[in-house]
């Protein structure tokens, strides 16, 4: 059984910018959304957002939105203006993702479309021209306030010297960040925006500076904050992202549950290092299948995702973070694991699903900054239960695939196999 208590009202820089940065608990939308689909289906997702407005994030090229400027000059955001328009209408506080590039920033043909590099970042020549075009959709949304420079160092990486290239992102960052306040100096600025990957424990890839028992943090990820930290023109917050099993093997050690304990570690050590409020832009529990095989996001019950979710959310709280976005998994068709709704592509579609009522239930009882307190919790026969809680709310996660019987906050519970449970304070 395990207790997250203690209060995370002590993150650096609790000031007036750190209270501006608070959206709390949301989502990225990706290729499918609610914004597209059979009218029924679109009002009750539109429905389902609204009646609990999350943070919503939507990256300015690809992931549902078209090339932004095919040309030098030529705009379209008419993809783009449907996705603002769809955070907008439900009460979000809309994050804009400055990711990718149009095609003739990074080699390509002036007027043309090749998504097959999409993750392709700008040449250097052309890292103005993105800070430009990132300063044409500042001033095209001007209620947007949040954005993100980039996405996972995409196109980054130096083959020759087995690295980020952190040097060429943070100068691409500058640029940007520079062009950003220029627009309106309250424009709230982050990144890196880097894969914090980890090693088994013991792994000589492992950093020795930010380790736990699910392993150590993949050097280069390391190098990657501090040298951008060293020689940003400035931040309002730092961002990463990453998953709670291993670089390579894909393993979650020493469990699924536990592994998740890296989203706490690492976020406190980002706020050690940074002084910044941390953003967590996308985060992950569910590994991937090997080989085709079965496992991963199609291998889990809803059930057991839901569970192990509910406890990386726990991790990110009590560690501090200052936002999480979940990314949505839509897709068009019926079977979608993970997904916050079923598809408004059916007609039927557009309920919400297990993930959807967990983050805004979370975002409603949890918000970046509670004070946590604790609450005697026991569970029979050696089950390991997950318990968080404030004055108002509690908590409870089953971890075992098996039914536990448990007594927490006073309370007799028997919980089901994976069951999350919510409850009052006695």
């Amino acid at each position: 059984m395990r207790r997250h208590d203690g209060d995370v009202g002590d993150r650096p820089g609790a000031d007036r910018r750190a209270a501006a940065l608070q959206p709390g608990w949301g989502f990225t939308h990706t290729r499918y959304s609610a914004d597209h689909g059979t009218p029924d289906a679109t009002e009750r997702a539109g429905a389902l957002l609204s009646a609990q407005p999350l943070p919503q994030n939507q990256h300015i090229m690809g992931w549902g939105a078209e090339n932004p400027e095919p040309a030098p000059g030529r705009h379209d955001f008419q993809a783009l203006d449907e996705r603002v328009a769809l955070m907008r209408a439900t009460g979000a506080t809309p994050v804009l993702t400055l990711c990718g590039a149009p095609d003739w920033m990074k080699g390509g043909r002036k007027g043309r479309t090749d998504w097959s590099r999409l993750e392709a970042a700008p040449d250097p020549g052309h890292y103005a021209d993105f800070a430009r075009l990132a300063g044409v959709i500042a001033r095209r949304y001007p209620d947007i306030r949040h954005f993100l420079v980039w996405n996972e160092l995409k196109g980054f990486y130096d083959e020759r010297k087995r690295r980020w290239n952190h040097e060429g992102y943070t100068d691409l960052y500058n640029l940007v960040y520079e062009e950003l306040k220029r627009q309106n100096p309250e424009n709230l600025v982050g990144g890196p925006y880097v894969v914090v990957d980890h090693d088994p424990p013991g792994d000589e890839d492992g950093s020795p500076e930010v380790r736990g028992p699910w392993g150590g943090l993949d050097r280069r990820s390391v190098d990657v904050v501090h040298y951008w930290n060293a020689h940003k023109a400035g931040a309002d917050f730092v961002v990463v992202d990453g998953a709670s099993y291993t670089r390579e093997g894909h393993r979650a050690i020493p469990d699924e549950f536990a592994a998740t304990g890296k989203f706490a570690d690492v976020t406190r050590w980002l706020r050690s290092v940074t002084g910044l409020p941390v953003w967590w832009a996308e985060w992950y529990v569910e590994p991937p299948a090997e080989d085709d095989g079965p496992g991963g996001r199609d291998g889990w019950s809803e059930r057991h995702r839901t569970a192990v979710h509910a406890t990386a959310l726990m991790r990110l709280a009590v560690g501090g973070a200052a936002a999480a976005f979940y990314w949505n998994p839509q897709q068009a068709g019926d079977d979608c694991p993970g997904c916050l709704w079923r598809s408004t592509q059916l007609h039927d579609g557009g309920g919400g699903l297990r993930m959807a009522r967990l983050l805004a239930r979370f975002a409603r009882e949890f918000p970046p900054g509670t004070a946590f307190r604790p609450v005697p919790a026991t569970a029979a026969f050696g089950a390991r239960i997950e318990v968080l809680a404030d004055e108002a709310a509690v908590l409870v996660v089953n971890t075992e695939r098996r039914p536990v019987a448990a007594r927490v906050d006073g309370r007799m519970l028997a919980l089901s196999p994976y069951e999350v449970r919510w409850s009052g304070r006695v």
